[in-house]
């Protein structure tokens, strides 16, 4: 008699265990999650709406509605935007490019470690060796900056600053994340179109397609999931990029990001309503 009793309890025991087990894997990572992403977003959230002081008292909007009427945080923007249609672009058409070209060449290998060097240089690092391709000595001087030794060479009269020029500058700076990502996008890309079929190929080369017709109507709509996937990555880099503006011009010269600006707020002018605002805004981005 107590057989099926027992039998039943097991089958219990053994349903409450198949329901349990995924939550004892899942929980480290849901524990990590929530102490380093959803409460940090919260707590930020938070603060984006008291005063200044972390003790301050609830403001609503009035940090949003500061932000909004500074200058500096619309030049942020504006230059977070040029960021973002020019350096995804770039990297991505300049990786592709490579990707492609280095395939039909012996050297290829070589040429590929090469270019994908600077992803082992951090952004500090990097900003520095830039900073020095952009130095201007007085005129006169021996150039050591590469830009300027070019720039006399070629007949030149004065040696450029080019950091300080409104506008360009911010291109000079997006230059250096260009060097930094265009190594990663060709690594992903040169694997996509190693992927693509032979048989594919073969057949549009056998109809009497070109290179060029191969390249885009053959090889691109295999690989646009991973043009996609690149383009989003680098896309997400840029909105956060703080380092190299950081190092090479600290926002100044109409060169200001939105993580610089964040940064300004929090740590150099302890307004934690406005900087953690900043952070808000960054996050939707």
């Amino acid at each position: 008699v107590l057989f099926p009793a027992r039998g039943k309890h097991a089958g219990r025991n053994i349903n409450r265990a198949n329901i349990i087990r995924p939550w004892l894997f899942l929980f480290p990572a849901l524990a990590a999650l929530s102490l380093y992403l959803a409460y940090p977003v919260f707590e930020t959230l938070r603060l984006s709406l008291t005063d200044r002081n972390l003790d301050g008292a609830f403001v609503g909007l009035a940090n949003y509605k500061q932000m909004f009427s500074e200058q500096k945080f619309w030049e942020a923007l504006t230059n977070n935007f040029m960021w973002l249609l020019v350096v995804p672009a770039m990297s991505t058409v300049f990786g592709l490019l490579v990707a492609q070209l280095t395939d039909r060449i012996k050297w290829g290998a070589f040429a590929k470690s090469i270019i994908f060097m600077p992803m082992a240089i951090s952004f500090v690092g990097a900003s520095v060796i830039w900073k020095l391709v952009y130095d201007a000595r007085p005129e006169g001087a021996d150039q050591i900056g590469v830009l300027n030794a070019l720039y006399i060479f070629f007949g030149g009269d004065t040696p450029q600053t080019w950091l300080t020029m409104p506008f360009w500058n911010n291109f000079f700076l997006m230059a250096v994340l260009i060097w930094i990502q265009t190594g990663f996008a060709m690594v992903i890309l040169s694997a996509a179109l190693r992927g693509v079929p032979e048989e594919t190929i073969e057949a549009a080369i056998v109809d009497g397609a070109n290179p060029f017709q191969i390249f885009f109507k053959i090889k691109m709509p295999q690989i646009m999931g991973t043009v996609v996937v690149v383009w989003t990555t680098i896309t997400i880099t840029v909105l956060k990029v703080f380092d190299i503006v950081f190092a090479m011009t600290n926002g100044q010269w109409e060169t200001q990001v939105l993580a610089n600006y964040m940064y300004d707020k929090l740590f150099r002018a302890s307004d934690w309503g406005v900087g953690s605002a900043a952070a808000m805004i960054i996050m939707l981005l």
